[in-house]
């Protein structure tokens, strides 16, 4: 038996209780390079509490909806981006924190371009490519200590979409 999360397409306005939406949306705030690009500057908070700033490369397999749901995940120690390297859209997952345990976890489907930065300590699903070839560029925490707690339901989510 499982409960059901209905996804919703995601707006920086949904998603601003956990992070911040990644896209190059509107007019950029400065022209560089000759005038031939735009910059759309200093997006996302990046939140450590030690360490430094470090950029992987993440290849995740393609997954499909329904989606079952049975952990999450947060990062106490800094805030975590990512920003898909092709124009795929991903599953997202997030769920607010109620007394150091997720509350009723929300899910969204990004648009082609656009990334997602979770802030430090955000419960978060695991990275869920809804297409192949599921490949990230992830900025997040690097250095000492344990950055990583899980939490189990112990009834599963069923994700659908619309």
């Amino acid at each position: 038996m499982s409960r059901e999360i209905v996804t919703e397409p995601l707006t920086a306005k949904a998603f601003a209780p956990f992070g911040e939406v990644l896209e190059a949306t509107g007019d950029p705030d400065r022209i560089i390079n000759q005038g031939l690009c735009g910059r759309f500057h200093d997006r996302a908070a990046l939140d450590f509490t030690d360490g430094r700033a470090g950029i992987s490369l993440f290849r995740s397999e393609a997954r499909t909806l329904p989606y079952t749901l049975d952990m999450v995940e947060r990062h106490p120690q800094g805030s975590q981006a990512f920003l898909p390297m092709s124009m795929d859209p991903f599953l997202v997952i997030v769920a607010p924190d109620e007394e150091g345990v997720p509350g009723r976890p929300l899910a969204f489907v990004t648009a082609p371009g656009q990334g997602i930065n979770f802030r430090r300590n955000t419960w978060h699903g695991v990275l869920t490519p809804l297409s192949a070839p599921g490949l990230f560029a992830v900025v997040d925490r690097i250095g000492p200590g344990d950055n990583l707690q899980e939490h189990w339901f112990d009834m599963p989510w069923r994700v659908v979409g619309p």
